[in-house]
């Protein structure tokens, strides 16, 4: 083990027992990061409040049955499995890493990257035959490796931690295999991006057989998650629509169930109702302008329980 890696293992902090009292459920989260900020993005977004401590390994909410402990990403899988912990948020890529034997209760669609192998930009790719007796640097040599067998490619496995991206032009691999999210650490790097091995994306992830108190815990926390993210990217739209053009208006209404229909004072008006996803919000808007539609009104949604 290199000094590096030595030092990196004696500065993790020590976690020992279990996940506390049957009141309360334990969630093991990233400590910093991009990974950790969109996890108490919505954990506050599902109202859960977490007191905001740099220091502090354990913190409890004040008004939710739930208690929040921070780890590294790569710490969390293992205290999940083991029961340290009762949930986990952690990147998909390092729980297929880890390969700990958790349950998958959600995808949670935020912290989305790929794990990729790239080479040297002035280097000519023929195919993953290219890996063939090259060195490559990770910090994923399971995932790697399995890739690897599949594709009946043998490959020296260098396994680093820290900055798998300067490897290459310091001589110490010919490739890397590593986390992209943009790509600009590797186009800083002068690398090229080849082949992508998987994609991730941040999952909540739960201990085997947790008892009935914590599953009931467990699924108030998934109900206020669900309405968290159906509101996500969604408008609420309200319009006024002339009566001869009501049928057409709600035909162009994508995904709507039944809109919310009201006449209005005046004769011959409506007022239309319903909800619209960001994405196709301008084409649906254009539409809508040109069946006669009016006083179209747009408003952001915080939640939404279906």
């Amino acid at each position: 083990m290199s000094n590096k890696e030595n030092t990196s293992r004696q500065q993790r902090p020590s976690i020992t027992g279990g996940a506390g009292g049957g009141s309360l459920i334990r969630i093991a989260v990233q400590s910093k990061g991009r990974l950790y900020e969109d996890t108490i993005a919505l954990l506050s977004e599902a109202g859960i409040k977490i007191p905001s401590s740099k220091r502090t390994l354990l913190v409890q909410s004040p008004n939710f049955p739930i208690e929040v402990l921070y780890l590294r990403d790569d710490d969390i899988p293992q205290s999940v499995a083991t029961g340290v912990a009762d949930l986990g948020i952690v990147g998909e890529n390092e729980m297929v890493e880890r390969g700990e034997n958790v349950e998958t209760v959600r995808r949670l669609g935020f912290s989305r990257c790929r794990l990729s192998l790239a080479i040297p930009k002035s280097i000519p790719y023929s195919g993953v035959e290219w890996f063939e007796g090259k060195k490559i640097a990770t910090s994923y040599p399971n995932i790697l490796r399995k890739y690897l067998n599949d594709k009946g490619v043998k490959a020296e496995i260098h396994v680093i931690t820290g900055s798998v991206e300067i490897s290459p032009g310091i001589g110490l691999s010919d490739a890397i295999f590593d986390i992209v999210s943009s790509g600009s650490t590797l186009v800083s790097n002068n690398l090229s991006e080849v082949e992508t091995v998987m994609q991730s994306e941040a999952l909540l992830i739960a201990t085997p057989n947790l008892d009935e108190e914590k599953r009931t815990i467990l699924q108030d926390l998934l109900f206020r998650i669900e309405a968290v993210k159906a509101a996500e990217d969604k408008k609420y739209v309200l319009m006024n629509v002339p009566s001869e053009r009501l049928e057409e208006i709600i035909a162009v209404l994508p995904g709507a169930k039944s809109p919310t229909v009201m006449p209005l004072a005046t004769p011959g008006w409506n007022s239309v109702h319903t909800v619209i996803d960001e994405g196709r919000f301008w084409q649906v808007i254009s539409q809508l302008k040109a069946l006669g539609a009016q006083g179209i009104l747009v408003i952001p949604i915080e939640k939404m329980i279906l």
